[in-house]
């Protein structure tokens, strides 16, 4: 049985290798980036984009001369050649991204937008039926402020900001109040609404639509890779130490 690795005097055979790392939580990581690896492995860099990858790995890891470099490898168990595969790896992984669902991203940006459009709105809760309606027409024959009364009655966090919330995407609030705030107009006050254990009075402030710019573009490339990621790893099923599996293939 083949030791592979000598570990403060412990020897570790190539059998060991997967049950230590199912021990340590590692597998699936392992899993994962074998997948990325194979994903990428058609993808190459040009000299400039390798020199500079490697350039901005150097300053990062803060590797000033060889000597470090051929340290970090020790350090690692690296040979140069790795080195290098894993400076551009995150560049290469981002042309991956952009290959696969650059032509998709619109549709895809329109398909998630309702969820995307951020909002600020000012929120009241109360347990109280009687407390809720009360509030409802206070503010609209205009007594109190919104602020004031939120800041007084509130039941919720909400209560240290006078009731102002945001701004936060529509996924973020529960589904009534998110569906409440995507009908309204700014300045609009709903009436008391039934959610969960609250009763709340919530008005939109503010609407800000989501816009398909270079950060956007970036987020939803990630959130694309992330799902194909997981479903890739779903493929690989169970990896109990003694199983195999497959590795599926890319799309």
């Amino acid at each position: 049985m083949s030791v592979v690795l000598q570990i403060a005097g412990r020897s570790i055979t190539a059998d060991e290798m997967l049950p230590l790392m199912a021990g340590y939580q590692m597998l699936p990581q392992f899993v994962q980036e074998i997948l990325i690896d194979q994903a990428i492995a058609s993808i190459e860099c040009d000299l400039e984009e390798s020199t500079s990858a490697a350039q901005q790995f150097y300053t990062q890891n803060q590797i000033t001369n060889d000597e470090e470099r051929q340290a970090w490898l020790g350090r690692y168990g690296m040979v140069q050649a790795q080195l290098e595969s894993l400076s551009t790896r995150e560049l290469r992984i981002e042309k991956f991204k952009q290959s696969t669902w650059g032509s998709k991203l619109e549709s895809y940006f329109l398909s998630r937008k309702n969820q995307l459009d951020r909002v600020i709105y000012s929120l009241i809760r109360t347990q109280d039926v009687g407390t809720a309606q009360e509030l409802y027409f206070r503010i609209l024959e205009g007594e109190q402020s919104f602020a004031e009364l939120a800041r007084t009655y509130s039941q919720g966090p909400e209560a240290q900001t006078d009731g102002l919330i945001g701004p936060v995407e529509l996924s973020v609030p529960h589904p009534i109040l998110a569906q409440l705030l995507s009908l309204s107009q700014p300045g609009q006050i709903n009436p008391p609404t039934r959610v969960g254990e609250w009763l709340v009075l919530v008005r939109l402030e503010k609407f800000i639509p989501a816009q398909m710019d270079d950060a956007m573009r970036r987020r939803l490339l990630t959130e694309c890779f992330n799902t194909w990621l997981q479903e890739q790893l779903s493929q690989v099923g169970s990896l109990a130490p003694g199983d195999s599996a497959a590795i599926p293939t890319a799309p």
